[in-house]
């Protein structure tokens, strides 16, 4: 099945699934008022979830296939056919989880647009005319949705191998997000005097809050559901998804400078409007002049930045060098995740599986 076709499929199930799950809640037998409310919920839980690459659940299903090949017992028809299903929701519930992510996220960030599109929790403020209540409903779609990923995948495990290691592999990736989530707040607190101390703490975030969910478990998933040894399983996801996770952050930063609005679905200098304190700036900090450190310093430490101040930011970016530093650190992390790739012991067409499906997570002239 080609990558569109799995994709389409992805794209489906996850519709089923979020519908299914919210007919549990017995609509009919709320009252009018509260059932429109519920209505609107439901139809942008729906919305928030289209759109994007699926990386994640792509990631997972070649992961579960590679794992397969290598280290299964031959299956019946049937047993390999529901263990696939399976996996697929299993898949599909760490899109689910995303979701709920990046809504809990845009009200973190007070983010507009999301994906093209407006923020969960800004259609819900426009539908219900109240701000407030707009965003309380944004913050419980967002529990509301990872409760349900964490269903899905319990469902699922009924027909996966190691069903009690997924499980655990699932809720660990859903701490470790709001572990980073908490680091990612933090540093926004940091003191901007220290370039080095805030590009290894921006790394750690990006350790905790997406190479967990983006790269790692999608991994470590595939592999134990397929059933891999879970030591193993985890260890090689580790090894493999860290430094590509860390690697696609640093690149989804990047091209929050260098791409434009409309590859990205959000402004271009989004991150420096709201102030971002990542990798990108610590190098900046480190490799301009003087005086663009003092302009820098204060434009992020004052509460709002205006559009001259980004455009500024953004030419200071560029002539200190601080875009070619970034381009060449997700080029070394991109070849250390390949390299451990080759050095597992997976099978030589499992290693080509995973080199091809890797490849989408990082724009190919950074590789």
């Amino acid at each position: 099945m080609s990558l569109d076709s799995q994709k389409s499929c992805i794209d489906t199930r996850i519709g089923e699934l979020i519908y299914s799950q919210f007919d549990s809640l017995a609509c009919k037998n709320l009252i009018s008022n509260c059932n429109k409310t519920l209505k609107n919920v439901v139809s942008q839980a729906i919305l928030s979830s289209e759109g994007g690459k699926r990386l994640r659940a792509l990631f997972a299903l070649y992961a579960f296939d590679a794992a397969k090949e290598s280290y299964s017992a031959t299956q019946s028809d049937d047993s390999y056919k529901n263990s696939k299903n399976a996996m697929l929701d299993v898949a599909c519930a760490l899109e689910v989880f995303q979701t709920a992510a990046l809504v809990h996220d845009d009200i973190i960030d007070e983010s507009a647009l999301r994906r093209g599109k407006p923020s969960a929790y800004c259609a819900l403020s426009k539908a219900t005319n109240n701000s407030h209540i707009g965003t309380g409903l944004g913050l419980m779609l967002g529990d509301i949705l990872a409760s349900q990923s964490f269903d899905i995948t319990r469902k699922a495990c009924e027909n996966l191998q190691n069903p009690n290691e997924v499980l655990c592999e699932f809720t660990n990736m859903q701490k470790n997000v709001g572990i980073g989530q908490i680091l990612d707040l933090s540093i926004e607190m940091m003191s901007l005097d220290n370039p080095q101390k805030l590009a290894e703490s921006s790394i750690n975030v990006f350790r905790w809050k997406t190479a967990s969910y983006t790269t790692i478990a999608p991994l470590a998933l595939g592999f134990l559901a397929a059933g891999m040894q879970k030591d193993y399983a985890i260890n090689l996801a580790n090894q493999i998804g860290d430094p590509l996770g860390i690697a696609f952050q640093l690149a989804d930063d990047l091209l929050d400078i260098v791409s434009d609005s409309a590859h990205t679905g959000k402004p271009i200098g989004g991150d420096i409007r709201e102030g971002k304190r990542a990798v990108l700036l610590a190098d900046v900090l480190e490799l301009c002049t003087p005086e663009d450190k003092l302009f820098l310093i204060d434009a992020y430490t004052s509460k709002s930045r205006n559009e001259d101040d980004v455009k500024k930011i953004i030419d200071i970016y560029n002539q200190s060098g601080a875009i070619s530093k970034s381009k060449k650190r997700i080029h070394n992390l991109w070849v250390e995740s390949q390299e451990k790739i080759d050095a597992s012991s997976l099978s030589n067409h499992s290693k080509v599986i995973l080199h091809n499906i890797s490849s989408m997570f990082i724009p190919k002239e950074w590789q």
